[in-house]
């Protein structure tokens, strides 16, 4: 795979997005009908941004910044192009953005069978804060609240 290069999501990207979106998401997909509405609140309180490579959307990546708090809705890789970094340069652009907008915390919420997000938020410096039972998967799985507060913090790789 070539160089993948990050940039803002844009309304030509979500066919892509969206066929991606079950294939990483199966039980918890969202619609373009979803995706359409959170693009259209960029750049008020959302960023939104994909990771390309030789024209493909290889991944991407979203947040909701709302006051002193920031939550991130989604970093999302293609299975062919995972564990190549594309996943922590999308998040650490999501943090560097919430911190331009000077938001204290960003927060999410990770699936708890899902060690390598697991894995990419614990290097980013977030924290385990709670736990919503059941909150995936109809019920099945859960849900672990995670924190990372402004300030100094684990450098997330190159």
């Amino acid at each position: 795979m070539s160089a993948v290069t990050l940039r803002p999501m844009r309304w030509w990207d979500l066919e892509a997005v969206a066929g991606l979106e079950p294939v990483l998401f199966p039980d918890d997909a969202w619609s373009p009908e979803l995706l359409w509405s959170e693009l259209a609140r960029v750049p008020d309180s959302r960023t939104y941004l994909v990771a390309e490579a030789n024209g493909e959307v290889v991944g991407y990546a979203g947040l909701w910044a709302h006051g002193e708090v920031a939550d991130v809705h989604t970093v999302a890789v293609a299975p062919h192009a995972q564990r190549r970094g594309t996943g922590a340069r999308l998040l650490r652009a999501l943090i560097e953005d919430a911190e331009r907008r000077g938001v204290g915390e960003v927060v999410v919420e990770v699936r708890a069978d899902n060690e390598a997000a697991l894995e990419l938020y614990r290097i980013a410096g977030f924290e385990r804060v709670g736990v919503r039972r059941g909150y995936y998967a109809g019920g099945r799985v859960d849900a672990l609240l995670l924190r990372r507060r402004r300030g100094p913090g684990a450098i997330i790789g190159a």
